[in-house]
């Protein structure tokens, strides 16, 4: 019997395409289990009316609380944002998860404040408390009921991000290497996950930032086709 595929979510924004692309492909060539992998595309969702506000500096900024309600509040699934890079065989992760099974949601727990007052396209980078834990989040989908696309709708930015819909003890942790913020943090060999929360090479400002040439070289592998014979 074939193991269940990793329900693997990424958020998806139209000014940058081809990050979403990127990422899905540098899990994809690592895993060593199934996965499937879903964009939350705004677009798709005909149930979410919730205008775009002025602080959200992604199209999937909300949307993302949605993935309990996409996963139809069963088994575990796992959101990134579309930013990222994945250095790792993604379905470890369940290593996290088996001793963990008793929280709502996995996430890792950053406590920093953020180097600069802008980033990507020139926007504003606030600071606010468990500031980019939203940004990877392993939901326990069953215990996150209360994200119900109502829900989404109507809470306020603050209030889903902060985690104000769980206790704090429902709330597990996951070492930061699965969410290792680029340009905040040094450089970690150990790092699973690159996250250019700042903003990341694809974009023309940001082409020199820390860890530009992983992101290339990612790119490069999943745009040139590999000769037929050669054994990757």
């Amino acid at each position: 019997m074939l193991p269940e595929p990793l329900r693997i979510f990424i958020g998806y924004d139209s000014r940058e395409p081809i990050a979403y692309h990127v990422l899905a492909h540098s899990i994809i060539s690592r895993a060593t289990r199934p996965v499937t992998i879903s964009p939350v595309a705004v677009k798709h969702l005909d149930f979410y009316t919730r205008q775009r506000g002025a602080r959200e500096s992604t199209e999937f900024s909300i949307t993302r609380f949605l993935v309990p309600y996409l996963s139809g509040y069963k088994g575990h699934s796992i959101f990134m944002d579309c930013d990222m890079l994945c250095l790792t065989d993604i379905t470890n992760i369940w290593l996290e998860i088996g001793g963990q099974l008793d929280k709502a949601v996995l996430v890792c727990q950053h406590d920093y404040t953020s180097k600069t007052f802008t980033k990507f396209l020139g926007q504003s980078n606030s600071n606010y408390p468990r500031k980019n834990w939203s940004s990877f989040m392993v939901f326990n989908n069953a215990k996150c009921k209360v994200l119900t696309p109502d829900y989404a709708n109507t809470a306020s930015g603050l209030d889903l991000h902060r985690f104000n819909w769980l206790k704090d003890e429902e709330i597990g942790s996951l070492p930061l290497e699965w969410n290792w913020l680029v340009g905040e943090y040094n450089k970690n060999p150990n790092a699973k996950f690159l996250h250019y929360t700042l903003g990341g090479p694809w974009f023309k400002d940001c082409e020199d930032c820390d860890y530009a040439d992983e992101w290339f070289n990612e790119f490069q592998q999943a745009s040139v086709p590999t000769p037929i014979g050669v054994t990757l």
